[in-house]
């Protein structure tokens, strides 16, 4: 088992800028890849950006490339989502998710989700 819990999120206003967490506890050494994902209100959810356990490969979805910055502290088992040039439509629930060695179909850890809102 994999508990995740983030924080981090806010009511900021457009331009601002975020730093989400994601803590890790329990199975940690199983994790292969953390992601981060939104959901806005009405919308599904979406893929935001990921990192490999080692830190070496990162992904973005197009809308946050050169704005979001995903990271990781492997020594304290948490991960970051930085966020500048916020944007209203960046407002949405961010969760952080787990893809561990025992999964057959991606991520199979969540954490709670935080509430970001971007004020125009």
């Amino acid at each position: 088992q994999v508990q995740l819990v983030e924080s981090g999120g806010g009511l900021v206003q457009a331009g601002d800028s975020l730093r989400l967490s994601c803590a890790a506890s329990g199975r940690t050494f199983s994790i292969r890849i953390m992601g981060w994902f939104r959901q806005a209100p009405g919308k599904e959810r979406e893929f935001v950006a990921d990192i490999t356990w080692s830190g070496r490969s990162t992904t973005y979805v197009d809308s946050v490339k050169g704005r979001f910055t995903i990271s990781r502290d492997n020594a304290q088992n948490t991960f970051y989502l930085q966020m500048n040039s916020l944007r209203p439509e960046d407002t949405a629930v961010y969760y952080c998710a787990a893809d561990t060695m025992g999964s057959s179909s991606g991520y199979d850890y969540w954490g709670q989700g935080t509430q970001v809102t971007v004020s125009s």
